[in-house]
């Protein structure tokens, strides 16, 4: 009891901002759970708005701002009303995206600065000169339009916001005594500055910084950095659940003086009210996972290459993880339905990471019994393999899959089973894109989907798994 009530007590000085959400009418989620966005920011201030030394931005490596503030780091996370577990989505930060609010479609990290920047001319046109004033203003605008992008996206309501800048994540690393990681192959980024050998590393500080910003170089760009930040944060929950950072009141102290400088969160989240009900999370609960990509290399009218995803895809899939929303009902096929007998295997051998999860989703939808997910060799053409004797029952997933896929029995398949082995001409059944369907960069018909990933086990806070 002293430990929290010190806790507490430390927690008084943390800054917050009216970004008006969810949480802002009682701080309890309408449905129990509780979704938070939580944001790194290419910030040069801190969370008072005071700028940093140009001695800490080179320190950082941060260089100089271009004019805009822009979101580096973008995760939806889910926490059910017992705490027992949570997923964390990464949303990687080129996703193109609708941004609310008349801004159009664009790359996701420019939903925060497009309205910000907006906001500071409304605001300097209606007499406000004050620097401060016009910071905090503009930038609770900016994160207003930041998470009804998110929640348009996913479909879900956004009832917590934590945003922090560079200064902050390099000293919170700090603060915990470092994060474990570990790397497939050699890195020398002059970027961001990230330079490590292959194999194990105990990283904090301008280090961390480097690994989490790191994309040059690297096999899938933007991809591969955010799975760099899902294993760093990861770490860091490992560290806290199993490291005693809590029960450590040097190393406690330590790590809210960090979080005071830098982290902003939304105006009257109990911060103590949400540790306790996160008490009982493991290391094991906590998953990482990343939406649905179309395509990695699709080439928008106005802002470069994008990452291009598809809006239902993504719906489908955090739903999937998140469960329906408040006044939604979850959707339940028939008691009596035929394809319950039926358990549908999906292999993802298109290359486009998480398209298993959503499409065998759809199939339970359906009413039938779901079954694993995995990903195969690639393949170009869509095939569905079942039982001997059994080809009515593929029949009836082909039907659902639509695209007239070959049906084909195969003694591996278990009897009751389908299995279905995605090939790069699926087509999603609403009429979203496949592979072939979208620009690359070269302006040809051809995607470049994501390169293959070698399974689709989330990511947890249990191990240091070696990664690019």
């Amino acid at each position: 009891m002293g430990l929290t009530g010190y806790a507490w007590a430390a927690m008084d000085g943390l800054t917050f901002a009216n970004v008006g959400i969810g949480a802002d009418a009682g701080d309890k989620p309408a449905d129990g759970a509780r979704d938070i966005l939580m944001v790194g920011l290419d910030s040069r201030t801190d969370a008072q708005g005071n700028p940093l030394s140009k001695e800490v931005l080179a320190q950082l490596r941060a260089g100089q701002a271009d004019g805009e503030l822009n979101t580096d780091s973008l995760i939806f996370v889910h926490i059910p009303n017992d705490g027992s577990k949570a997923v964390a989505i990464s949303l990687p930060r080129d996703s193109y995206v609708d941004i609310p609010g008349g801004f159009g479609k664009h790359k996701i990290n420019s939903a925060y600065a497009r309205a910000m920047l907006d906001a500071r001319k409304t605001l300097q046109a209606d007499g406000v000169s004050d620097p401060k004033e016009l910071d905090q203003k503009a930038n609770e605008a900016g994160a207003k339009t930041l998470i009804k992008t998110v929640e348009k996206l996913t479909g879900s309501t956004i009832d917590n916001y934590a945003a922090i800048n560079l200064l902050g994540f390099s000293e919170i690393t700090q603060a915990i005594g470092g994060v474990d990681v570990c790397l497939n192959d050699n890195v020398n980024d002059q970027f961001s500055g990230a330079k490590f050998t292959k194999g194990p590393h105990t990283i904090s500080g301008v280090e961390a910084l480097g690994f989490v910003r790191q994309r040059h170089g690297l096999p899938r760009g933007d991809l591969d950095r955010v799975v760099r930040q899902q294993v760093f944060m990861a770490g860091m929950a490992r560290k806290v659940l199993s490291a005693g950072t809590l029960a450590n009141p040097g190393r406690l102290n330590d790590l809210i003086t960090a979080i005071k400088k830098s982290v902003v969160l939304n105006q009257n989240w109990d911060i103590f009210g949400f540790a306790q009900q996160m008490k009982g999370l493991t290391g094991g609960q906590l998953e990482f996972r990343t939406i649905p990509i179309v395509n990695i290399e699709y080439k928008t009218p106005d802002d470069g290459v994008a990452i291009q995803v598809d809006p239902k895809q993504v719906k489908d899939f955090v739903q999937g993880l998140a469960g329906p929303q408040p006044g939604e009902q979850p959707q339940a096929p028939p008691a009596d339905s035929p394809n319950k007998a039926t358990t549908v295997d999906v292999r993802n051998s298109s290359g486009k990471d998480g398209l298993a999860s959503t499409v065998l989703k759809q199939f339970v939808d359906k009413g039938f019994t779901g079954g694993d997910t995995a990903n195969a060799t690639s393949r170009k053409k869509t095939v569905i393999w079942v039982a001997k004797g059994q080809k009515a029952a593929g029949q009836a997933v082909a039907d659902e899959l639509g695209g007239n896929p070959t049906i084909q029995e195969d003694k591996s398949v278990d009897a009751g089973h389908v299995m279905v082995f995605l090939g790069s001409d699926y087509k999603a059944a609403n009429g979203a894109q496949g592979a072939g369907s979208s620009q690359n960069a070269a302006g040809s018909s051809a995607a470049a989907p994501p390169p293959e990933q070698s399974d689709e086990k989330p990511i947890t806070a249990e191990g240091v798994p070696c990664i690019n």
